[in-house]
């Protein structure tokens, strides 16, 4: 049977979202999940969506909220919202749970793939792939044809065939002889203004790369966030898609 696979990121602990992806995706006969990072983050449940990760996906980048979260580091760089809702999701997770996320890697081959969440340049420095003159500089680290990574929350395909180009998608075929860099979107906080959970349905025989959108219970999630005590801005946002 060939592989179908759900790839995704940028989860930031919104359960709802992830369970609304994994049912879309069970409904599309996928076989294999891959995590490109941001498993925790901005929303209620970090624990329950780092669970539902460790247990199904075949292989998980660490992002740099997974980063920060498992490593007691200063967080001068991060806008003072992120900031506390890392301090406070440091607090939500057990020793194991933060030792898995300090031992993810920064990036790996996957079944002759690479997911990353940020950069392949400098993948520790979390740099932003944002236009054609950054994924130049991804593209000189880029070994094999195809790599998938998050970090934007912007789902986009930057291809190298001679120049770089960027494309808006939702379904992208694969090229001989031609390097993809495809951001898979945003699965619990998207900011391209569409609300609803991002990911991408991959399937290497036949060369296509497809972008789904799914709804999910916007509501809960938002109610999940104000019982907990979270800031009332991170509830709001999600609706807009910022």
């Amino acid at each position: 049977m060939s592989k179908k696979y759900a790839i995704f990121g940028d989860i930031h602990g919104n359960l709802q979202a992830l369970e609304a992806v994994y049912a879309d995706a069970e409904d599309h006969d996928v076989n294999t999940y891959v995590c490109v990072g941001d498993i925790v983050g901005y929303n209620a449940n970090p624990s329950e969506c780092l669970e539902k990760i460790r247990t199904t996906c075949v292989a998980v980048v660490r992002g740099n909220h997974d980063h920060y979260v498992a490593n007691d580091e200063c967080l001068e760089d991060f806008h003072p919202l992120a900031a506390s809702v890392i301090d406070w999701t440091r607090k939500q997770l057990t020793k194991d749970q933060l030792q898995y996320l300090k031992n993810l890697r920064l990036s790996r081959m996957v079944d002759g793939f690479t997911i990353v969440h940020s950069t392949l340049d400098m993948p520790e420095r979390w740099g932003y792939v944002i236009d054609v003159l950054d994924a130049e500089a991804n593209f000189n680290y880029q070994t094999s044809s195809v790599c998938f990574h998050g970090h934007t929350h912007v789902p986009v395909v930057f291809e190298r065939d001679g120049q770089v180009t960027r494309k808006n998608f939702t379904t992208y075929t694969t090229r001989l002889g031609c390097k993809c860099f495809v951001n898979t979107g945003s699965v619990g906080q998207p900011r391209d203004g569409d609300p609803r959970a991002s990911y991408i349905l991959y399937e290497p025989d036949k060369r296509r790369v497809t972008l789904r959108r799914i709804p999910y219970d916007l509501s809960k999630t938002q109610e999940a966030i104000r019982a907990v005590g979270l800031p009332d801005r991170l509830a709001q946002r999600l609706e807009h898609g910022k």
